[in-house]
């Protein structure tokens, strides 16, 4: 599952690199999840969870009060949750998650940023299969020991625990995403160097130098994206 990690770092690390769009992007998201619900996190755990994503982004608190807010007055705009699959060169697989207000638009844009780099919307299923719904939780201070006794000590489950550097990392079970957290808040743990829930590869492909370039370009087009607000994919870039 190292691998996995690798990917989600090297995300975070080109979306940190941005942060007027990742604003933007939390911005968005954050007030779909308030005008779902309550836009109290204490009674929305859709809008509790993007909140705690968006503390490892460093999103700041004026940008989230003020998509609170937006989703407090009414406002009437509305988004739809889409999803596409597609591929890339040598067996590379994406899933890209969107919020939109036009979905014909959306569509027409993640559609060409594939075709334009190389790459080819599928049908929904031809992707999502080869990936597994996953709570990424990753801390640092504690050691693989130290987590796994925190972690049964409060009876919670964890497909597995390992170690990269100098961070800790929990993969669960969607729905215990909370549980995890909670255990280690308990044992006054609150900074996390990722909190989400992900959609991790089964299976990591490697490509060449000049297939990996032109992957690389493929998912920064994509992620360049308004309305694109995550892209998973099974390419290791951890090299």
């Amino acid at each position: 599952m190292g691998r996995k990690w690798n990917n989600i770092k090297e995300k975070k690390a080109s979306k940190d690199a941005n942060t007027s769009r990742i604003y933007a992007k939390f911005g968005r998201e954050i007030y779909v999840a308030a005008k779902q619900g309550e836009p109290d996190p204490e009674s929305n755990q859709t809008l509790k969870f993007v909140l705690e994503r968006a503390k490892t982004y460093n999103v700041p608190k004026a940008i989230i009060d003020r998509a609170i807010e937006k989703a407090k007055g009414g406002s009437d705009e509305n988004y739809d949750e889409l999803r596409y699959e597609g591929f890339g060169p040598n067996g590379a697989m994406v899933i890209v998650d969107a919020l939109s207000n036009n979905v014909n638009r959306t569509a027409a844009e993640v559609r060409s940023a594939f075709n334009k780099n190389g790459g080819s919307m599928g049908v929904n299923g031809s992707v999502a299969y080869m990936f597994d719904e996953t709570a990424v939780i990753g801390l640092e201070g504690k050691t693989e020991e130290e987590v796994l006794e925190i972690l049964l000590e409060a009876d919670v489950d964890a497909r597995d625990v390992i170690q990269e550097d100098e961070t800790i990392i929990v993969y669960a079970e969607p729905d215990q995403f909370h549980a995890v957290q909670q255990a280690f808040q308990a044992h006054g743990i609150s900074e996390f160097a990722v909190a989400e829930i992900s959609m991790l590869a089964q299976n990591d492909v490697t490509l060449d130098a000049d297939a990996q370039a032109q992957f690389e370009k493929m998912i920064d087009a994509i992620e360049d994206l308004e309305d694109v607000q995550q892209v998973y994919h099974n390419v290791d870039l951890g090299k």
